[in-house]
């Protein structure tokens, strides 16, 4: 076995492997971008090589530069992760010519089922149920058209190269079909550097299933059983769960057997996922094969006690792997939620800043928390905007299911918009609670995971707050002189404090007086007795009018964020929460959501549009976002240029809407 190891990424899943590694006593060696020099990743490692500046072309996918880092520092072997150049055929190459040992399957594997339209070829051969489609070389777009039409709408788009959800539309009509079709293209070269596509028949109420397999260098395949990944948004994924809802013992073998056939037919040799779409009926059909770990690896880690990590240096330092099919079993079931920094209230669009605060759930048996940030730590524009993933295992999907809705509850961020409260409620929603699931699930419960924003917020948020800043003056009292006190002693007369607060759309005059242990608060005419304590990591006990109550409040800025029965509260005064006047929502939606790079302009200057007509596109964590006409005006300028990089919050477009 090799002792020294470098980790090829970055993120959760870089301190993944360091964990494994840590225990199997090898020394491993981190490396880093501009962006990552103060990464917890390269904090936990015993060493760490500088790649480059912040962008991934210029470090993380710069294989010379990696390869170099790997000489440089001894190690034995790299280890790809996930995403970056793990399932890149040249970077494996280069390992072996380097001298370095690959922790992952061959080259010609890689080749194999780099390509989904070559793989689909290459599955049809072994016997693998395939989607009805076309998977082949022709990319004339009259022609695509043509081939979209003979399969019959609705119709998917997917880049050849492609993988998590970029480079793939769906598409319901053939009057939509170029436009789609041009967008994943772009999309596809800016993410793969490859702008190929395929087109497939769009699987009414799909299930997204996917079957872990590995293999050794010895002739041994076996499988793990499935992940059910069907709770998806935009063809990513957002909870997996194992064993799949539903799966009969029948069906289980029918598709580990095709999983197992397929890693076969392409010399597989680790730790690969062979993905397929299943049916209403039950059919299934090949999709894809993932020639490395997943991101949603730990649900099967959960219900099968095996350390897949381990296993994949147990591989790939030619040794057999350590069970048989029939020693492996499947223990409870697991459910992960990926933790992201987006707004779903906003389509998703990723969201960068610093995590003023982070306060996962306790890991315990049954609760696991994979993170490669740390509270302080800034998620930056140039990766993907994971926080976290949070892992639960229960005797009965029931029983994880109730420890999810509770961890999640208790998983506190801030400082960035994240989708912790939208989990909340996915986890809660009728469809996933009864395992009701397919790829169209969040669409069809969109009322229940995006209700309206509420017109009133209750008054024990709006206490909560005053009562911790209450508290906080109080913290003064140790001082002698009484006129340096600032928890509103007075010589003559009973004081009084009063706050305007607002939370979303309610707005609250609050006045506080001190009592006798504590204050009266006067919440728009509601009289409440308050007192409490602050106790560590931002936790106030309180009784407001004889009711104990739990919360958190933390401090940010102008407002204090009050976790409390589930719920998490912006309470913000209102002097630093109004915005600036003069502002209007039409001009407020032709500003970059985000950092990144205009792709294209849909319209010329000067152009009368409706509203809702796709103005520009711009690129930013590799995927497209799509700017519209907020009403109907004209455009009058771009103030943009197409491959221009831009930054948060910049106007965009001049538009005038029509009077």
């Amino acid at each position: 076995m090799f002792t020294k190891l470098l980790i090829a990424n970055r993120g959760e899943i870089a301190c993944r492997i360091i964990k494994t590694t840590r225990r199997m006593g090898m020394t491993t060696v981190a490396v880093y971008s501009e962006a990552d020099r103060n990464a917890r990743h390269v904090r936990l490692a015993d060493e760490g090589v500088f790649i480059g500046s912040s962008p991934a072309r210029d470090s993380y996918l710069d294989i010379a530069k990696v390869i170099a880092a790997a000489v440089q520092s001894g190690a034995a072997a790299v280890h790809p992760g996930y995403g970056f150049l793990s399932e890149n055929e040249d970077f494996a190459t280069a390992c072996a010519e380097a001298g370095l040992i690959f922790v992952g399957p061959p080259p010609s594997a890689i080749r194999a089922m780099g390509s989904k339209s070559a793989a689909k070829a290459l599955m049809d051969k072994a016997g693998v149920p395939l989607t009805p489609g076309y998977h082949g070389d022709e990319q004339d777009p009259a022609f695509l058209a043509t081939e979209a039409d003979r399969i019959g709408y609705p119709v998917l788009i997917k880049a050849s190269a492609g993988g998590g959800g970029k480079g793939m539309r769906r598409v319901d009509r053939p009057d939509d079909f170029r436009d789609a079709l041009d967008s994943c293209k772009r999309e596809a070269v800016n993410a793969f550097g490859s702008d190929h596509v395929l087109i497939e028949k769009y699987v009414l109420r799909p299930r997204h299933i996917e079957i872990q397999v590995f293999a050794d260098t010895l002739g041994n395949c076996v499988h793990l059983f499935e992940r059910d990944c069907s709770v998806q948004r935009r063809h990513q994924k957002v909870l997996e769960e194992a064993p799949a809802p539903h799966m009969t013992p029948e069906r289980r073998a029918a598709m580990g057997k095709a999983a197992v056939e397929a890693a076969r037919a392409v010399g597989y040799v680790g730790a690969g996922t062979v993905e397929f779409i299943v049916d209403s009926s039950g059919a299934f059909y090949f999709m894809e094969m993932n020639t490395r770990l997943q991101v949603e690896h730990p649900v099967t880690e959960m219900i099968t006690g095996v350390d897949l990590v381990e296993w994949q240096l147990h591989v790939a330092a030619g040794k057999s792997l350590p069970l048989t099919q029939e020693q492996l079993t499947i223990s409870g079931h697991a459910i992960e939620a990926r933790i992201y920094a987006e707004d779903p209230d906003s389509g998703f669009l990723p969201a960068t800043g610093r995590l003023v605060h982070l306060a996962p759930p306790p890991e315990t048996a049954h609760l696991r928390v994979d993170t490669g940030v740390e509270q302080g730590d800034d998620i930056t524009p140039f990766y993907d905007p994971m926080i976290a993933k949070l892992i639960v295992h229960g005797d009965s999907r029931e029983q994880a299911l109730a420890r999810m809705k509770a961890a999640l509850f208790q998983f506190r961020i801030v400082g960035l918009r994240n989708n912790v409260p939208f989990l909340a409620r996915l986890v809660q929603c009728a469809s996933f609670a009864a395992a009701d699931l397919d790829t169209g699930l969040i669409e069809r419960e969109n009322a229940a995971l995006f209700p309206p924003a509420s017109e009133t917020v209750p008054d024990e948020p709006f206490a909560l707050a005053a009562l911790a800043e209450l508290l906080d003056s109080r913290s003064f009292e140790h001082r002698a002189d009484p006129w340096m006190r600032s928890d509103g002693w007075r010589m003559n007369a009973a004081s009084r404090r009063q706050f305007r607060l607002t939370s979303a759309a309610t707005e609250r005059a609050v006045e506080a007086r001190p009592a006798a242990d504590g204050w009266t608060l006067t919440i728009d005419g509601r009289r409440i007795d308050a007192r409490g304590q602050m106790g560590r990591d931002a936790n106030l006990r309180a009784e407001l009018d004889g009711r104990s109550l739990k919360a958190v409040i933390v401090a940010d800025g102008a407002t204090r964020h009050v976790f409390f029965d589930g719920t998490a509260y912006a309470v913000t005064h209102v002097a630093s929460h109004r915005p600036a006047a003069g502002e209007d929502a039409a001009h407020g939606q032709l500003r970059a959501p985000m950092p990144g790079q205009i792709v294209a302009h849909l319209v010329a200057t000067d152009t009368l549009v409706e509203k809702g007509t796709k103005l520009l596109v711009m690129e930013a964590m590799k995927m497209e976002h799509t700017l519209e006409a907020p009403a109907r005006g004209r455009v009058r300028a771009f103030l943009c240029d197409a491959g221009e990089q831009v930054a948060s919050g910049l106007e965009l477009i001049q538009f005038e809407p029509e009077q």
